[in-house]
């Protein structure tokens, strides 16, 4: 394969095909946050928007996935989304767009790369216990993935759990918070 990177703002057919991905991989995941083309285009217009970065990684005119880079704070941006079609996950995409991705960054000066990983659907321990101040540590520390969460792909790219925020998306339902330092000295 002939992998490219690509602005995925540059034209509004790569912006149709970012929402078509962004759309199907969420709902094949069961979240319904981009139910529908327009809903996913708006979100991929956002991300392609000035400052953000959105690049998109291609095989010839197929995009496989893309992911996005916001500001959150001077030198540390969040990651938003990342997604991959679902044809084309686990298959080197996702770790491609991300390298791709922090390289962009660093050219920017910025040094951290932040980012939040729901567990919705019951698919890591956090999920199975009511976290407080007595126990979140702990239950960071301890935490095991169940089915197929994102966190373990995310700590295979150099991304370190920060926090949570328990019962952020309902009931047991928490936001995994995770950091990397992409400045050269944390390489």
């Amino acid at each position: 394969m002939q992998y490219t990177f690509c602005c995925v703002g540059d034209s509004e057919e790569l912006m149709l095909k970012a929402a078509g991905i962004l759309k199907d991989a969420f709902m094949a995941l069961g979240n319904s946050h981009w139910p529908d083309l327009e809903a996913a285009l708006l979100e991929v217009r956002e991300c392609a928007a000035s400052p953000n970065i959105c690049i998109g990684l291609c095989d010839g005119s197929e995009l496989l996935g893309w992911v996005g880079l916001r500001p959150m704070y001077e030198k540390t941006w969040e990651l938003h989304p990342m997604v991959v079609s679902p044809g084309n996950q686990k298959s080197g995409v996702g770790s491609k767009l991300i390298a791709e991705l922090e390289k962009k960054a660093r050219e920017l000066g910025i040094i951290g790369i932040a980012l939040g990983t729901d567990d919705e659907h019951d698919q890591t321990s956090l999920s199975q216990v009511d976290i407080d101040s007595n126990n979140i540590f702990r239950e960071i520390t301890n935490i095991r993935n169940l089915r197929r969460h994102p966190f373990e792909f995310y700590k295979k790219c150099g991304y370190s759990i920060v926090g949570i925020i328990p019962n952020a998306n309902g009931r047991r339902k928490p936001d995994i918070w995770m950091w990397k330092d992409i400045s050269s000295s944390g390489d």
